[in-house]
């Protein structure tokens, strides 16, 4: 009888694997995973220079909750969100966001460009990231940036920049194809701001 009260739940050990993740076995990776990349880019052998006081720093944007994750976020309607299948960032899209408008910035102006804090004395460029994800209602990209300038004198802007591709099936391969579209669109609009 003791035998019997021992082994039991060790029996239940498989049926419930099927419905909870017991970190006995790997999740699965998708088939490939998505990044934003910049379609501007400085010429190799470029070089820039500058003050402290005029280096451009870009931090990574702060970003809304459902973006704090490596899954694309779906927008099924005004209040729920769902995450694509067969889907994930190589990294939080803010920080892919962070490196694509840097990159964007470098290619199109002519100042130095500092990614994080490090030219503290100089503008600053900071915002949130609002969307970067599928919205299923109308089958589109869509890339939602609020961007904050902060000058050394004080002066504060603040501009709202979106883009969208339209028309995009929710497979991965098309998401992923249609949000790094709208984000370079959101970049070269920030970097025409800018500069």
């Amino acid at each position: 009888m003791m035998r019997k009260a021992v082994f039991a739940p060790l029996l239940l050990i498989p049926v419930l694997s099927g419905c909870i993740n017991l970190g006995l076995g790997s999740a699965k990776t998708p088939p490939a995973l998505l990044t934003l990349t910049s379609d501007t880019a400085p010429v190799d052998g470029s070089v820039t220079s500058g003050r402290a006081e005029t280096t451009l720093s870009v931090p990574e944007p702060a970003a809304a909750a459902k973006l704090g994750v490596v899954r694309v976020a779906v927008t099924i309607d005004a209040s729920r969100v769902a995450y694509l299948k067969q889907a994930q960032w190589v990294e939080r899209p803010a920080r892919l966001f962070q490196h694509l408008l840097a990159e964007t910035l470098r290619a199109r102006g002519k100042r130095l460009i500092s990614e994080g804090d490090a030219g503290v004395h100089g503008p600053v460029l900071s915002g949130r990231l609002i969307e970067c994800g599928y919205d299923a209602r109308t089958a589109s990209a869509v890339v939602r940036f609020d961007a904050t300038r902060q000058l050394p004198d004080g002066t504060i802007e603040t501009r709202r920049f979106e883009a969208s591709a339209d028309h995009i099936a929710a497979q991965a391969s098309d998401v992923g194809a249609g949000l790094n579209q709208a984000a370079n669109q959101v970049a070269r609009a920030v970097a025409d701001w800018i500069n």
